[in-house]
């Protein structure tokens, strides 16, 4: 996309309009599909207040998903210290199934893994198993997204 846009990065052409389309074309090239934009996310969040549950399925364990580990160095796994509004339900890629939550089928979910991914696959399990109310929230690589609900 950039390389057919050599003309982009002349002076002529670098207006606060251009630099807000530049940014944003680059933010949506790089969010994984199905991810939740920040909006998206803030009003999610706003919306569900203390019902809001957060599902973290990242794994642990480096032989399994060794991309993890760059993750839980930024964003460590829910406890009732950090991040009291989130659990933490490991999305078996293999076997493509995780526990289900033990709440209600209408709650409020943002799934997330690193960067997205699995945070898609355990939101469309969940989906498929009865919840009605689940957004793909990405996880600490998407901080724009992270910093809606990260906290949670």
């Amino acid at each position: 996309l950039f390389a057919t846009r050599s003309s982009a990065f002349s002076p002529s052409l670098h207006t606060g309009s251009f630099r807000s389309f530049h940014k944003s074309t680059t933010f949506l090239m790089s969010r994984k599909a199905g991810v939740s934009t920040p909006e998206e996310l803030r009003d999610f969040v706003s919306k569900a207040g203390s019902k809001l549950l957060v599902v973290d399925v990242r794994n642990p364990d480096a032989t399994v998903e060794p991309g993890d580990q760059k993750s839980l160095a930024v964003a460590p796994l829910p406890s009732k210290e950090e991040r009291p509004q989130a659990v933490h339900l490991i999305y078996d890629r293999e076997m493509g199934t995780m526990p289900l939550p033990d709440v209600d089928k209408d709650t409020p979910i943002i799934t997330h893994c690193g960067g997205g991914g699995r945070g898609q696959l355990a939101k469309d399990f969940l989906m498929e198993n009865g919840f009605t109310n689940v957004l793909n929230g990405g996880g600490p690589k998407e901080t724009d997204c992270w910093n809606e609900f990260g906290s949670k």
